[in-house]
């Protein structure tokens, strides 16, 4: 494949690799992935505005019999749908006694602490109050001004992703020992995918990145409407952006070829977008939100990967039919894949921590 040259879609969604090499044989990526670049586009991510926004988990695991919970920077966080439908959070811990709101039940849109009965509909009552929400139609967030102590925004800062009446999502969620910025690191190192990742990823380039961009000002071709979309959004992120040409292995030799580029719009979030190729329009969304500490004082964070897929081939319409056999099979791909970097944040928060990480 040339890296210059569009990647552009065939006839069939696969593609057969007519000159595979193997592992050990791929061009080493190691001179290309300097440190100085990761790090730089990082703390480009970290200066960027949240709004003190923070994502808790997928919209569709708010289920209309009970809350979805979640400890972010050691606060207890409820979120529910009130009886309109409206999504509200507020604290987990009823200000009553105490009782972890987390497991009790919602009835007709109220939340019933199963202590002593106390019930919250949404709206401040008996000294709790309640937090900002927002759905996005896969994610639902919580703003913890207190936590983010950033000036407030009215929404979370939401990626362009394709439309989900006409997509098909699916969200994944880990935990790992480490901070967000661990997380974001490792998303923003894509030079590492061929060769950690050697079950999804073959044939990897990294076409254009923050440090080539900012000596040339080079731009990679915009795609057309989703694509076009998502192309406008990371150049308005250009200074950490990396353009990646890349194949998905299938099976044997054969692979999807993609044209993808990966930003960073907030401090905890990372964006591919599938700018070229099959899927174009696409999104893989990277959400980091710390937890707090675990019983050793080490920091923990959720990893919540949202996919957002779609594609104007007729067959996709069936895809979508089928979302909930599929939804199983990308959250489990992401999990594979999230075995791996966890590993990697993980390894990477430990050398930090105590003095050793050479980047």
């Amino acid at each position: 494949m040339n890296p210059r040259r569009p990647v552009r879609r065939g006839r069939l969604p696969l593609s057969l690799r007519r000159d595979p090499v193997a592992w050990e044989r791929q061009r080493p990526t190691w001179r290309e992935a300097r440190p100085a670049v990761i790090a730089q586009a990082l703390k480009r991510a970290q200066a960027r505005p949240s709004g003190n926004w923070f994502v808790v988990g997928a919209i569709r695991d708010v289920r209309a019999d009970r809350p979805l919970a979640r400890t972010i920077a050691g606060r207890e966080i409820v979120v529910w749908r009130d009886a309109a439908g409206r999504l509200v959070a507020g604290p987990g811990v009823c200000p009553h006694l105490g009782a972890p709101l987390r497991d009790s039940p919602v009835r007709c849109g109220t939340l019933v602490c199963h202590w002593h009965g106390l019930a919250l509909s949404g709206g401040p009552f008996a000294g709790w109050e309640p937090l900002p929400a927002y759905d996005d139609g896969v994610l639902a967030w919580v703003r913890l001004d207190d936590v983010g102590g950033e000036p407030p925004l009215d929404a979370p800062v939401v990626p362009a992703r394709p439309a989900t009446a006409r997509a098909v999502s699916a969200v994944y969620v880990g935990v790992g020992v480490c901070e967000p910025e661990d997380v974001v690191a490792n998303r923003l190192d894509p030079w590492h995918g061929a060769w950690f990742h050697p079950y999804s990823f073959v044939d990897l380039t990294v076409v254009d990145s923050p440090a080539a961009a900012g000596r040339s000002g080079a731009r990679t071709e915009a795609g057309a409407d989703a694509g076009a979309e998502a192309e406008d959004e990371a150049a308005a992120t250009r200074e950490d952006g990396f353009v990646v040409d890349v194949s998905f292995r299938v099976a044997g030799r054969l692979v999807v070829p993609v044209r993808a580029v990966f930003t960073a719009p907030e401090p905890r979030t990372v964006v591919m977008h599938i700018t070229e190729g099959e899927g174009q329009g696409s999104v893989v969304e990277t959400h980091a939100t710390p937890l707090g500490v675990d019983d050793r004082g080490r920091p923990r964070t959720a990893v919540v990967e949202a996919v957002v897929a779609a594609s104007e081939r007729p067959g996709f319409a069936v895809a979508r039919r089928m979302q909930p056999l599929l939804r199983p099979l990308v959250r489990a791909a992401a999990g594979r894949l999230w075995r791996d970097d966890l590993a990697y944040a993980e390894r990477r928060w430990q050398l930090r921590s105590t003095g050793r990480f050479p980047g």
